[in-house]
């Protein structure tokens, strides 16, 4: 998918021009931002935005995050525990110890 940002009002204008004339190249919108398909409709539509407004627009290539490969299971495990968790107010400093989980600490070094 294509990740479109805009930072400008101009330039949030032509994209909310461009996902309403063209939806069926828009898979979500987020108000400045917007992902595309793939195809090469999409990419001409990112690249005639950018060229209209220049630095106001940043087109990066994304790929669907897949949590099953990308992210080691202790960290999937603490998560779900961390949200099943008796009482909400719990921090997840507190509630990971004594546990076999992953720190917040470790986890905040280690890239995936």
């Amino acid at each position: 998918m294509l990740l479109v940002v805009t930072y400008s009002q101009a330039a949030r204008t032509t994209l909310r021009n461009i996902c309403r004339t063209h939806d069926n190249v828009v898979v979500r919108r987020f108000g400045r931002a917007a992902l595309f398909s793939e195809t090469e409709l999409a990419a001409f539509l990112a690249l005639r935005l950018r060229e209209k407004h220049d630095a106001d627009v940043q087109i990066e290539r994304t790929e669907p995050f897949n949590e099953f490969t990308a992210v080691p299971e202790p960290v999937r495990e603490a998560a779900a525990a961390y949200e099943s968790r008796d009482s909400s107010a719990t921090p997840y400093s507190k509630f990971v110890v004594g546990t076999d989980y992953p720190s917040a600490s470790e986890m905040r070094d280690r890239e995936l």
